[in-house]
């Protein structure tokens, strides 16, 4: 699979599942906290382009299999 046609719903449900809750929403874009500290800003956008849905993995720390597996 690729990173392709996700929505910020898929994005949100596997950082979810990774320990990431909702701090706060700021216009179409949805803070996500780690209780260590780490965050991912979220478009809200249906779909996340690829180069954007990479970023967001890479400020949570999270790889591209890992998100796959968790879809």
């Amino acid at each position: 699979m690729s990173l392709r046609n996700h929505d910020y719903r898929d994005v949100m449900k596997v950082l979810g599942r990774k320990g990431f809750k909702p701090e706060r929403q700021r216009g179409s874009h949805i803070i996500m906290i780690h209780s260590d500290g780490r965050y991912a800003t979220i478009p809200r956008h249906s779909p996340i382009k690829e180069t954007t849905l990479k970023s967001i993995l890479d400020q949570a720390g999270i790889t591209k299999d890992e998100f796959l597996s968790e879809l």
